[in-house]
């Protein structure tokens, strides 16, 4: 395929979804992200898209979000391994919340298997996963239906979350930066997340490689306020990537890598969990929220015998 070829079929590309990741662009015209990296630059000269970490999005990405037919062909087994791995953090149990996104809904498709959970959403996507799950309660928030991601907004939303206390928040958004956290491109939707966050004793952020080193409009979640990151691994080349990550470890974030081969940092990976990968964190987390109330659970470390031993007494005495 001629240059020009590769460069029309790139552009068609991200204009009929939006954004779309280098990987997946080289698969298509069957040639290497370099050459695709090459590519993208040259239409960005000629100001028919911006490159952003990881792919390129049509002009004027800082401030436009892609539809969910879009996002939803967008890294999609990336965000598969995400879910894959964030499932295995939520317990028996659990009160949990799950914003809106198509990386969320993932996550909801496998939480249907958690007995016992009890999922607070604004999105309906992830209460239409969990619909039939028998032994998973949905809690549905108020507001106003936006339609590009089928989530509730507004006040409405905002304030049925009010007085509400959950162990962990899992959300997603449009970029994600060390500098910043995690962000998205409407004010509405960060709004409604940044209630779900107030609600939450942990914040875990799922987002694909793609979106590290990627700022968008509206802040969501200060990356003080964010306790975990599961995320792909970056490809070999991708140096911006794996610089972000380290300054999130740097600022005491915890990052799990998902296709990672092992883990580092010393910690015992659980059969289940063996793609994880643990990047050390130094010294103690900023910004910690307080610890929920007694009865509720909090998020633990993955991997610790003692508290593994403790969780089976208690569910022990519980069939009692």
């Amino acid at each position: 395929m001629f240059a020009a070829e590769r460069r029309q079929l790139i552009l068609e590309m991200v204009r009929a979804n939006g954004a779309v990741s280098l990987r997946e662009l080289a698969r298509v015209v069957q040639t290497s992200e370099v050459t695709v990296r090459r590519d993208v630059r040259a239409l960005e000269a000629e100001g028919l898209l911006d490159r952003r970490h990881g792919g390129a999005v049509l002009p004027g990405g800082f401030t436009r979000e892609s539809g969910f037919p879009q996002k939803s062909h967008l890294a999609t087994a990336e965000k598969t391994a995400i879910a894959d791995l964030a499932a295995g953090l939520v317990e028996e149990g659990e009160a949990i919340v799950v914003g809106a996104g198509t990386t969320t809904q993932e996550l909801a498709r496998r939480l249907a298997r958690v007995p016992g959970l009890t999922v607070v959403t604004n999105s309906l996507l992830v209460a239409q996963a969990l619909a039939h799950a028998n032994r998973v309660e949905v809690v549905m928030t108020g507001g106003t239906l936006r339609g590009s991601n089928y989530a509730l907004v507004g006040s409405g939303a905002e304030q049925s979350l009010q007085g509400l206390r959950v162990s962990r928040a899992f959300l997603s958004g449009s970029g994600l930066t060390a500098e910043r956290g995690l962000s998205t491109s409407n004010m509405l939707s960060a709004s409604v997340d940044r209630a779900l966050v107030q609600a939450a004793a942990e914040v875990v952020v799922l987002a694909d490689h793609t979106k590290l080193g990627t700022d968008t409009m509206f802040q969501t979640v200060p990356t003080d306020l964010i306790t975990r990151l599961v995320t792909d691994e970056p490809p070999a080349h991708d140096d911006r990537a794996g610089t972000e990550l380290q300054a999130l470890a740097d600022q005491g974030v915890q990052i799990a890598v998902a296709g990672a081969s092992g883990a580092s940092g010393g910690d015992q990976v659980p059969a289940r969990q063996q793609q994880r990968r643990d990047v050390p964190v130094p010294g103690p987390r900023r910004g910690q929220l307080p610890s929920a109330g007694p009865g509720l659970r909090t998020a633990t470390a993955l991997g610790d015998p003692g508290q593994g031993a403790e969780r089976a007494r208690v569910a022990d005495m519980r069939r009692r």
